[in-house]
């Protein structure tokens, strides 16, 4: 299936919806029935168990810190980096709950058995709890965390006995991640608007379609509970005023995120209906979407350059997202149709593998972005 034609459905839904779009079910999704899915499972396939190249964001207390990704973290060291890693293991638990009888599935689930295990797990959970690291991997790599978590335990209601295991797993190091952004959130005085990991808008969206994923255990159900509770206090703290976002600023020539459009892609989970409409009428004053075009990567063989590719991805998707809570006849809907087409076709076309240095982790955006991941809940 052509890239386009997804971006095509969204702008005719979006031009003649008579009434408020409605949240995109996984399985419904137009483009979770195309060859990306396996293009996609091969990414991260290719990478989740590959150790190097690697780039550390490991504190050295002394010598005795100095080990090989694979001891430091030993269920997410492939994939170039942490964070990489964590959403890598959540695109193949996602594309494999989606496609599970596809050729590739059975080597998903074999990457996330041999993975998720509780011993590799618990020696996880000891690195993040290790003195000298409460700031490793906050909030990106953190938040992405409790998306997989979240996907397996989806994945276990709909009756996935091995996803019933890994949640199982990874539970210790969940609760760990949720107790660090609980005690962090309080202390953080401001957001952090940048368009790379540090962004607190976009963790801050994972984190709460985390904390509504059905949870058997009463005291994950509690923790998710207080925590989304929390984001949705900090978010409408950190942006409830926030009036005409500089979007013509965007983007850094590194940025992968928006900050802009990850703004209104959580307040769009906070703000109910009608105080939503209000509050992105004063975000995006008049014609502030006209000039969004698609970023344009010079070198993508260059690791932070090839940044650009991901903000095409993210950028679709968190148009897409806020188009979904929009009320029918809102003025930025023919905007955010036009520029979300633009940027899905660029993005989704950019996502070869050509490159080591995109090709580890482009997928995850890409997956989230196919399968209308941050629309369905």
């Amino acid at each position: 299936m052509s890239p386009l034609l997804p971006a095509l459905l969204l702008a005719l839904a979006l031009r003649a919806a008579p009434a408020p779009v409605a949240p995109v079910a996984p399985a419904a999704s137009p483009a979770a029935t195309d060859d990306g899915a396996s293009r996609f499972a091969k990414l991260a396939l290719d990478c989740a168990s590959l150790e190097y190249p690697n780039k550390l964001s490991h504190t050295l207390a002394s010598d005795a810190d100095v080990h090989p990704p694979r001891e430091l973290t030993p269920a997410f060291f492939g994939c170039y980096d942490w964070h990489s890693s964590v959403h890598g293991h959540w695109l193949l638990a996602r594309l494999a709950r989606l496609h599970p009888k596809a050729e590739w599935a059975a080597k998903a689930r074999g990457v996330l058995a041999s993975h998720l295990t509780p011993e590799k797990i618990a020696a996880e959970a000891r690195y993040l709890q290790a003195e000298g690291r409460a700031g490793f991997e906050r909030p990106y790599g953190l938040a992405w965390l409790l998306a997989l978590a979240g996907e397996l335990r989806e994945s276990a209601r709909d009756g996935s006995a091995e996803a019933k295991a890994w949640s199982a797993a990874l539970a210790p190091l969940e609760r760990v991640v949720v107790d660090r952004l609980s005690s962090w959130l309080p202390k953080l005085t401001r957001p952090v608007r940048s368009g790379e990991h540090s962004q607190t808008a976009f963790a801050l969206g994972l984190a709460l379609d985390w904390s509504q994923s059905a949870a058997p255990d009463a005291d994950v159900a509690a923790k998710a509970k207080a925590l989304g509770e929390l984001v949705r206090a900090r978010a409408r703290s950190f942006y409830e005023k926030d009036r005409a976002c500089p979007l013509a600023y965007e983007p850094s020539g590194e940025d992968f995120l928006s900050p802009c459009l990850a703004e209104a892609d959580v307040m769009r989970r906070v703000l109910p209906a009608k105080e939503l409409s209000a509050w992105l009428d004063a975000f995006f004053p008049a014609d502030a979407l006209a000039g969004l075009e698609p970023a344009v990567v010079s070198d993508r063989a260059d690791p932070k350059l090839v940044h650009l590719d991901g903000l095409n991805l993210s950028r679709a998707f968190m148009l897409e997202g806020v188009a979904a809570a929009l009320p029918a006849g809102h003025r930025l809907r023919k905007p955010i149709a036009s520029a979300a087409a633009a940027h899905r076709a660029a993005g989704l076309a950019a996502v070869t593998g050509e490159h080591y240095m995109g090709g580890h982790w482009l997928g995850s955006f890409a997956t989230y972005l196919v399968t209308g991941r941050g629309l369905a809940r």
